[in-house]
């Protein structure tokens, strides 16, 4: 199962909002780090913000920063509300003559959510905690500015 790039880009903007602690975070920082668009990262932040995870400043001292504790985001619920569809075989949408017969879609479906159940038993502190994670963003935080 491969994430959208909206999903992926979701997760490293908690990531990097989330190392910067109390201190605000701007789009223009984030999509520099990242070298992203800013009009792409602008609709990621306002939809982690309308979901609770960000809480944001407007303003020439505005900014984000996390809207609650990291060790409060689950990583499978993000993914799971970025995703929205996350239908891994259409069925519905086309013509097969296996449909009523075939269990290919339970199948799969099973496999989905055992890996949204792994990616729930962690956190974004659970991430954020890791040392080589720590050191190679500060790293590049440091070459960014």
């Amino acid at each position: 199962m491969q994430l959208k790039s909206f999903t992926d880009l979701s997760l490293r903007t908690l990531l990097y909002v989330g190392m910067q602690g109390e201190n605000l975070s701007t789009i223009g920082e984030i999509a520099d780090f990242f070298h992203i668009s800013k009009e792409h990262l602008r609709k990621v932040v306002h939809r982690l913000s309308s979901l609770g995870y960000l809480h944001t400043t407007r303003g020439i001292y505005g900014g984000m920063q996390l809207a609650m504790a990291a060790d409060q985001i689950r990583l499978g619920k993000v993914v799971a509300l970025m995703e929205e569809d996350m239908s891994i075989i259409d069925c519905e949408g086309r013509q097969c003559t296996l449909t009523g017969r075939c269990k290919l879609k339970g199948v799969l479906m099973q496999a989905q959510q055992a890996f949204l159940q792994v990616l729930d038993q962690y956190t974004l502190a659970d991430v954020l905690s890791d040392p080589l994670l720590q050191q190679q963003l500060r790293i590049e935080l440091h070459a960014v500015s």
